[in-house]
């Protein structure tokens, strides 16, 4: 088998434990002998995803701008986590099979060359979701001065705590899963008190009568609503094979599916209800100039500042999570660097992003809104084609080839034609297309935005129905009707 030089000696590589605490291991599959753990402990790992005040904010524009009644925000918090984190779970079971990061099991769906193509336009979207976060942090920061202190915020401010998040997160991220993983826990246990406590100060404070008197909005604001909340759980999707590749291939799907979902929704959907009471006390929450300030006016100093700083710890801890998948996505990009080093080119463009988005932009949320929409069409067109290619894989003896998978050169079973697989790329293509003529933003509105389709919302669902259909009517890839005893088995090492 021809291997290209960067892949040369990567199985090697991956034969020798990675025992110490910071993670050496960069996209080579990990070998079933070196595998163990159990499906509950993504559980706070997709806690410590959630733990955005983010969330908050835009459980309040569900009141502030699609008038949506409590009970409405309710259904619409739930259907968003089971929908979008039930789909992570779903992917993140290829990482169990195949012992690899997402993006490098993409290689089997797109072949090697083709998968640079959806890789980038993921790894772009994943520059964004980082800087928003780095965002967010900052602001909850510069918060924190100005309730303890009275320091008001300034540009060299601004750099000062939009540098020291980025640097923290780099540094938390470059460690690896098993910092991580020690991070996560303590911060759900934190949050989860802290969060008790808001609810028990909102539950005695707010004016209840005036929250469930609220009547209830449209269906297709619901709808939308849906897909609002949904797509931060979206972008997570590719990256769920990330953190299950270190489990033994025994371990239950369903299991993952489930933990994955329930670690999602003991955050998002009680953040999302208390942003909408939030809401009922103080009515400009969704459109302030940052998604952070407003906890100083709706909570009182000694809760906003220890709850800030928890949820600070979480915003630095998703970017870490987001930048440990990020490095992944960058050496299956061609980035000759360890993982390590890798993410720190996501550090840089988070800090540049940043940046503009706090000292240029007019509005945090319309950018922020404006982002998710696109963000959920962009990943939900590699949602589909490798949701279907994975169907085809259930049945296999073999599912991933661990070879294959680093083999870059001209004979691995992934070359498909000159480095593609034209059904793929195909599907994707036009999914990607047809998704973007359903989506309206602030700045752009595609052909078919006022259909009924586009005015819901539902651009993210059509992209990843429509790329599903494409690559199952398409003749299925070479590849799939190879026998699977051709090359070896990650988990028969």
């Amino acid at each position: 088998m021809d291997h290209s030089p960067a892949s040369a000696g990567a199985l090697d590589a991956g034969a020798i434990p990675n025992t110490g605490a910071v993670e050496t291991r960069g996209i080579e599959p990990v070998l079933e002998h070196e595998r163990h753990g159990r499906a509950r402990e993504l559980f706070p790992t997709w806690v410590a995803a959630n733990i955005s005040v983010l969330l908050l904010t835009m459980g309040a524009g569900l009141v502030v701008f699609n008038g949506l009644s409590l009970w409405q925000v309710l259904l619409v918090g739930v259907c968003a986590a089971v929908v979008s984190y039930g789909m992570v779970g779903l992917v993140s079971i290829a990482g169990k099979w195949g012992g690899a990061p997402g993006l490098m099991l993409s290689r089997a769906t797109f072949g090697v060359r083709g998968n640079y193509f959806p890789g980038a336009i993921l790894w772009v979207a994943r520059f964004g979701w980082e800087t928003i976060n780095a965002v967010t942090g900052a602001y909850a920061l510069l918060t924190v001065l100005d309730l303890l202190f009275g320091i008001g915020s300034s540009t060299p401010l601004i750099v000062v705590t939009l540098f020291s998040f980025v640097a923290c997160t780099f540094l938390v991220s470059g460690m690896g899963r098993k910092v991580l993983a020690v991070c996560n826990t303590w911060s759900t246990y934190l949050f989860g008190a802290f969060s008790v406590l808001v609810l028990g100060y909102l539950v005695a404070h707010v004016q209840w009568g005036e929250v469930f008197s609220r009547p209830a909005g449209s269906t297709s604001l619901l709808i939308a609503g849906i897909g609002t909340i949904a797509a931060g759980g979206i972008s997570w999707v590719p990256s769920g094979p990330d953190f299950t590749r270190y489990l033994p291939g025994r371990t239950s799907g369903r299991a993952i599916v489930g933990t994955t979902v329930s670690g999602a929704a003991v955050v998002v959907v009680p953040m999302v209800l208390m942003g909408a009471v939030m809401a009922a006390v103080t009515p400009d929450l969704a459109s302030a100039p940052d998604p952070v300030s407003f906890l100083g006016d709706v909570l009182p100093t000694w809760l906003a500042v220890p709850y800030l700083i928890t949820a600070l710890v979480g915003m630095l801890l998703i970017n870490s999570l987001s930048m440990y998948s990020a490095g992944f996505t960058a050496q299956t990009m061609g980035v000759r660097l360890p993982r390590s080093l890798a993410v720190s080119i996501n550090a840089v463009i988070s800090l540049v992003g940043g940046l503009v988005l706090m000292l240029v932009a007019k509005s945090f949320l319309s950018s922020f809104i404006t982002f998710l929409t696109l963000l959920a069409v962009s990943f939900s067109a590699w949602i589909g084609v490798f949701g279907v290619d994975m169907m085809r894989r259930r049945g296999r003896a073999v599912r991933y080839h661990a070879e294959a998978l680093t083999d870059t050169g001209r004979g691995s079973r992934y070359w498909y034609a000159g480095g593609f697989c034209p059904q793929a790329m195909a599907a994707w293509l036009l999914a990607l297309g047809a998704g973007l003529c359903f989506t309206r933003t602030d700045w752009f509105a595609g052909p078919l935005a006022d259909s009924w389709i586009g005015r819901n919302g539902l651009g993210w669902a059509a992209t990843i129905l429509i790329a599903a259909l494409l690559f199952a009517v398409l003749p299925t890839p070479r590849e799939a009707l190879r026998p699977a005893d051709a090359d070896v088995d990650v988990e028969a090492v």
